[in-house]
């Protein structure tokens, strides 16, 4: 199986994620790994309202889907983390406003997570055929 790796289009070319790539294509899908609120031109975690870093995450998610030739439109699964489950309706008014359509399946948990960030997604993409 052939895999190609996907970058976020802003990311400082100096700067290494190590273990793990922002996304990859294999087989027709697009793995994007767990993406926060991140200004990948200074490498840096912004922290905001659970809105502001939805909306970060999510334009992250997005420039990463968009790299790989696809839309938030080809999402099929997501799968979310939010440090505080009582945010959820906040954070779910700002996610729902990204997808049109067939929303993609989701899982929402709570979990404790580093640098104080209050959202993280991941998410499942099947590429439009070429």
């Amino acid at each position: 199986m052939k895999k190609i790796e996907v970058k976020h289009p802003d990311r400082d070319p100096g700067f290494s994620t190590g273990a793990f790539s922002d996304g990859v294509i294999a087989d027709g899908w697009l793995y994007v790994s767990g993406q926060a609120a991140v200004d990948f031109k200074t490498s840096t975690f912004v922290s905001g309202t659970i809105e502001e870093e939805t909306t970060l995450t999510l334009n992250n998610l997005r420039a990463i889907i968009e790299a790989a030739g696809a839309t938030l439109d080809d999402v099929v699964k997501c799968t979310v983390h939010l440090a505080d489950i009582r945010e959820f309706d906040r954070y779910n008014v700002v996610y729902n406003s990204y997808f049109t359509g067939i929303k993609p399946a989701r899982t929402t948990v709570q979990s404790l997570m580093a640098n104080n960030i209050k959202v993280e997604i991941d998410c499942i993409v099947k590429l439009p055929a070429k």
